[in-house]
């Protein structure tokens, strides 16, 4: 498909970097995105483009990788044994899904011709406020396929180092599967361990915001200082989600030891 058939160019006019109309999108995602810590682009893929996507997903499932993990909201999958039982860094949350790394699924895949448009790398470079956004150059990264089946959940967790997440719902669960964020949970001055404790034990439920994601909306958030999560999947329909990752500098690729842990096992090619 031709990027112009992907991206719904009536709602989201994002060609003409000079356009008025361009400019007063761009300004509002900004200031969403600034004060909500994250946004949502409701309908931003034309539903054929949606169908094409979902049917490449449905088409590559077994060759998905299955991740089930016990982490803290680290991302660490061991506790500090120097720390108190109940501190953050020592509560262990289950969590699974299904990888499809970049080279499990189809070239022509919508998903990925949106990615490596440069008009939608362009917006989301205006809209996190850098000057250029550049794809990622590893064979597993740049945008990934995340699929959630009935019972797979995502548990409450800290991105790493991301400056900021784009995803892409492709398709939504029947029930359950919702995506939810504590902004600011904490600042890079402030851990405020004992409130991230509270959220992920689920004292304080009332402080999360559920971001809407329904099919075809694309969402940026930031999610390093946020916590945030997906409840359980129900119901017999597979939650489909793209994951595109951008980086500040060109050629970035990851840690094939990593890269295994989290995509499977790639075949060896000897010599």
């Amino acid at each position: 498909m031709r990027p112009e058939d992907v991206v719904n160019l009536d709602t989201y006019p994002i060609l003409d970097r000079s356009s008025p109309a361009r400019t007063a999108l761009v300004n509002r995602l900004r200031k969403e995105l600034e004060t909500n810590q994250f946004v949502s682009l409701p309908d931003f893929i034309l539903p054929a483009a949606r169908d094409r996507a979902v049917a490449d997903a449905v088409e590559a499932l077994p060759r998905a990788h299955q991740n089930n993990s016990r982490r803290n909201c680290y991302l660490q999958r061991q506790g500090d044994p120097s720390l108190p039982e109940d501190h953050p860094r020592n509560i262990l949350l289950n969590a699974s899904t299904k990888m499809l790394a970049y080279d499990r699924f189809s070239d022509a895949s919508p998903v990925k011709v949106l990615y490596h448009w440069e008009p939608v790398r362009q917006m989301v470079a205006d809209i996190v406020g850098v000057e250029t956004l550049y794809d990622n150059a590893d064979p597993c990264q740049p945008v990934n396929l995340l699929c959630y089946e009935p019972g797979d959940s995502s548990a409450w967790h800290f991105d790493s180092v991301n400056a900021f997440t784009m995803t892409l719902m492709l398709q939504a669960a029947e029930v359950g599967g919702e995506f939810e964020m504590v902004p600011n949970t904490r600042t890079d001055d402030d851990q405020n361990y004992e409130y991230v404790r509270r959220v992920v034990t689920g004292q304080c439920p009332q402080d999360a915001v559920a971001v809407a994601r329904e099919a075809g909306s694309l969402c940026i958030f930031r999610g390093c200082n946020s916590l945030h999560r997906v409840s359980p999947v129900e119901g017999d329909t597979t939650r489909i989600m793209g994951v595109f990752v951008y980086e500040n500098e060109p050629n970035v690729v990851g840690d094939p030891e990593v890269n295994a842990t989290v995509y499977g096992e790639r075949d060896r090619v000897a010599g």
